[in-house]
């Protein structure tokens, strides 16, 4: 009978045991795909964490580039107008470019492109020679300040950001204003030097005028659309209002300088002159409001992101206690049910009245 109840405990340890495993190795097979997914969602969101933390970066760095290309513009108008020292405006754009390089640069990699550019601008004042010599010196260093722009645009992923709104605001303030004052400036610079002109003179120059004006018509339109279209797929409160009266101003701004310019015709000197005043301030504010919807919008982005890395760290936190449970707990059951019972009630039960007297009368032999 007893060697029975052995087999039968012992049959029944093994099914518990095996039942214990197979429970333990099912969990365990649900709960790993549950972990490789849960580390392939959290990469993602550190990743669109880091990257929206570069597109911060561009878009500080695009903010200093924008009084750099309008005070170039200004230095170019005086250049041509004899005035040989710099506007005070150039000198604080580039202290303003130079700190924010300081800072960005190196995440950004555009030191050694900025490095370049600020030497060019340096030697802006000792450029001498004719006219056309002096514009061509300027148009060398606005096209590198353009450059400077994508560069930045490029490197801090602003030119590949996945949302419409902000993708159309970075090609706005990154390539549709900045071409646009710097075209706005040729056309009003070339409009007078072609009045002066002498015939030799003008087979140079009226390509060159035309292409201004041209350009300045093109990204203006450009520039309205990309703002058009990022007021029709955002989801901010406040795009629309903001952009609506900003771009009315720079657009009176362009059109009041292409009338001063008076393509064709002798271009009116003192309507270029304070449609060219209009038209920075319009070009600050408007690239104020630009700059500062995009990092309204790129810092609800990081919210977002923070409040999914949490509930990520959550699950996270969840799956591997449920892989602890599922491994401990079975484990520790097993080697609880394998203890030996050691009582009093047991060792009664298995001695009966005949086999007391058997060992009373072992017990008195022996002493005898």
């Amino acid at each position: 009978m007893a060697e029975e109840l052995t087999m039968s405990d012992s049959v029944n340890h093994r099914r518990t045991r095996t039942r214990s495993v197979l429970a333990a190795v099912m969990t365990v097979l649900i709960l790993v795909p549950a972990g490789v997914l849960f580390t392939r969602v959290w990469s993602d969101v550190s990743d669109r964490r880091a990257g929206t933390k570069l597109e911060q970066k561009g878009v500080e760095y695009l903010a200093a580039l924008a009084p750099l290309v309008s005070s170039l513009a200004e230095a170019q108008s005086s250049a041509l107008s004899g005035v040989s020292d710099p506007p005070a405006s150039l000198t604080t754009a580039v202290n303003g470019v130079a700190a924010v390089d300081q800072r960005l640069g190196g995440d950004l990699r555009t030191r050694d492109r900025w490095t370049g550019l600020r030497q060019k601008i340096e030697l802006l004042p000792k450029t001498t020679g004719d006219p056309l010599t002096v514009l061509q010196a300027h148009v060398e260093v606005a096209d590198l300040t353009l450059a400077l722009y994508e560069a930045v645009r490029d490197n801090s992923e602003l030119a590949r950001d996945p949302d419409n709104d902000l993708a159309h605001l970075q090609e706005a303030v990154g390539v549709d204003l900045p071409t646009t004052v710097v075209e706005v400036s040729r056309m009003g610079d070339y409009s007078q030097l072609v009045a002066k002109a002498t015939a030799a003179q003008l087979a140079q120059l009226s390509p060159q005028f035309g292409a201004a004006v041209l350009a300045v018509n093109t990204y203006v339109n450009r520039l309205t659309d990309n703002l058009q279209a990022a007021v029709d797929n955002t989801t901010s409160g406040t795009l629309s209002g903001s952009l609506v009266s900003g771009l009315d101003s720079f657009r009176r701004g362009v059109e009041s300088l292409t009338r001063g310019a008076n393509p064709g015709g002798v271009p009116n000197a003192a309507t270029m002159a304070t449609a060219q005043s209009q038209l920075q301030v319009s070009l600050s504010n408007l690239s104020n409001i630009t700059v500062r919807e995009m990092a309204t919008l790129l810092q609800d982005r990081l919210d977002r992101l923070a409040y999914r890395e949490a509930e990520t760290l959550a699950a996270g936190v969840l799956i591997a206690l449920l892989i602890v449970g599922a491994v401990v707990l079975p484990l520790t059951g097993r080697r609880r049910r394998g203890r030996p019972i050691h009582s009093e009630a047991a060792r009664d039960v298995t001695v009966g009245p005949g086999d007391v007297d058997t060992t009373r009368r072992e017990h008195a032999s022996a002493l005898r």
